[in-house]
């Protein structure tokens, strides 16, 4: 059981509901009616709040997620202070705070960003794309990715400028990289040192690395992320704000991420 938001939820969305429904059925018992002028101050507070923090869980659990991007390991893909939503149903349907599966719907795919818990600490959420599926050989060596003994292409798209709070990451090597069908850009540091070996990944898990290669704890570091710790599909950058660029990013606000 995860002590989360999620949980404080569900906590909240209990005790407001007994409360409110206590008094109903206490009233019922009386044969009385319901008076909101002589209301208790408690009960209406749960009847207030009751419906909204049920509709606020069901949306986190069931639906959509809102997640803030903290740190440039998905640069260029994501930047510092960028917001996204995280569907929370692509992977299946889990219950609220216990991660129960009760719904199987689809399995990630390779290049997805998904959020994830992170293994060696579940209380926290880190977010990266899969590059390797159950049962894949992932070798990285020299920077460059291969997959079931076939090399992932490179294009160089130049030197990257970097903005606000990623403007160290300037000078960086940009690259489109073709991920077996699905096109996105990373970062390489040339020069910078880096975790190189060959991975196996093991059933019901998945190797994931971040976009910004040489500035990132990943998969490489820690091994797989197990199924049961998926969070959800990154898709959507509802809002990015960078206090040391421009503020709100608007030229960021609503882009589909891939």
């Amino acid at each position: 059981m995860d002590y989360d938001f999620s949980f404080f939820l569900a906590v909240a969305t209990l005790v407001t509901g007994v409360v409110w429904g206590g008094y109903l059925l206490l009233l019922k018992a009386q044969g009385a009616q319901f008076d909101e002028e002589n209301e208790p101050i408690l009960v209406e507070y749960a009847r207030s709040f009751f419906p909204v923090v049920l509709i606020v869980l069901l949306l986190r659990s069931f639906i959509a997620e809102p997640f803030r991007i903290p740190s440039a390991s998905m640069m260029p893909t994501l930047l510092i202070g960028d917001f996204i939503l995280v569907n929370k149903f692509t992977y299946g349907i889990r219950l609220p705070v216990i991660n129960e599966k009760i719904i199987e719907l689809n399995e990630p795919k390779r290049g997805d960003i998904v959020v994830f818990r992170y293994p060696k600490d579940p209380a926290v959420d880190y977010i990266k794309r899969v590059i390797g599926l159950p049962g894949d050989r992932i070798a990285y060596y020299d920077k460059k990715l291969t997959i079931n003994g076939e090399a992932i292409s490179q294009v160089s798209l130049g030197r990257y400028q970097g903005v606000g709070q990623g403007e160290d990451m300037t000078g960086n090597e940009h690259l489109l990289e073709d991920l077996t069908g699905i096109d996105h850009s990373i970062l390489i540091r040339n020069g910078a040192p880096s975790a190189e070996g060959v991975y196996v990944v093991p059933k019901g898990s998945y190797f994931v690395m971040g976009d910004n290669r040489d500035n990132s704890n990943d998969s490489r570091y820690w091994g797989t992320v197990p199924e049961e710790n998926l969070v959800g599909k990154a898709f959507f950058i509802w809002m990015s704000w960078d206090w040391q660029n421009k503020g709100v990013g608007l030229d960021r606000i609503g882009t589909v991420l891939k």
